[in-house]
């Protein structure tokens, strides 16, 4: 007999039939998909429940985090939220970081979008990047609103040539989906029609590459300078992580 997934507040998991071991997060949190604690949290129980319950041991295994709106993938988060408790990104957003650098398994952002602000490490926590090539901007804006914490150039500086992660961090440019496949920011660029489909096409080619148990371990060879900044600031509650924003968007 076939277990029901449980509910997501915010979030759906679907199985496509035709691509075994491969499972697509819907985020679904009108209107911006914006991060709080408890979107953060959910989102890390539906990346624990499909690593427990839905994938099969040494089997080939991805996920794949999508959006529920062909104009938003995500805008970052809820920086109100801060302001009346300071442990927020520490309980929420750093650990959600942390588990995407440290999962078993490929994941692959298909940033359908925009995506703005903390997405940005949110999306190159993934392994992979597909982008809607007709519509959405990439920009990390913390330059231009006070914002830092230990890390936050850590992915960009690791993932990205150091020109462009100067550009991303230091200026907050602003890219479309064709300058980001030219700047290596994302991986492929597609017709927002046909962006599903692909994403599970390519989430099938990756899959194969958990089956052996070491893929997190490898992983953690190239970014683990990362992971390790993102655990070190994770769950931490004797002081606050980070500065306080000056301005907000």
């Amino acid at each position: 007999m076939a277990t029901s997934v449980p509910d997501f507040p915010n979030l759906t998991i679907e199985s496509p039939a035709s691509a075994p071991g491969v499972h697509v997060i819907v985020l679904n949190k009108p209107p911006e998909n914006r991060l709080n604690v408890a979107f953060a949290q959910t989102i890390i129980a539906a990346l624990r429940y499909i690593e427990v319950k839905l994938m099969k041991p040494d089997s080939p295994g991805a996920v794949i985090i999508s959006s529920f709106s062909d104009k938003f993938w995500c805008t970052g988060l809820e920086l109100d939220e801060s302001d009346n408790n300071i442990y927020a990104n520490a309980d929420g957003f750093y650990p959600l970081l942390a588990t995407l650098v440290d999962y078993p398994y490929p994941t692959i952002a298909l940033i359908t979008g925009h995506t703005f602000g903390g997405a940005c490490p949110f999306s190159l926590s993934c392994d992979y990047r597909i982008m809607n090539s007709k519509r959405g901007f990439i920009s990390m804006p913390p330059v231009n609103l006070g914002l830092h914490f230990d890390g936050i150039g850590a992915l960009p500086r690791l993932k990205l040539q150091p020109q462009i992660a100067r550009k991303m961090l230091l200026e907050a440019h602003k890219w479309t989906g064709a300058q980001a496949l030219k700047d290596g920011i994302v991986d492929e660029i597609v017709e927002p029609e046909k962006m599903r489909e692909r994403a599970i096409e390519f989430a099938k080619s990756v899959a194969p590459r958990a089956s052996m148990g070491v893929y997190g371990l490898l992983r953690s060879e190239l970014w683990g300078e990362a992971l390790d900044k993102f655990k070190a600031i994770s769950y931490v509650h004797r002081k606050r992580v980070g500065t306080a924003p000056k301005a907000k968007i």
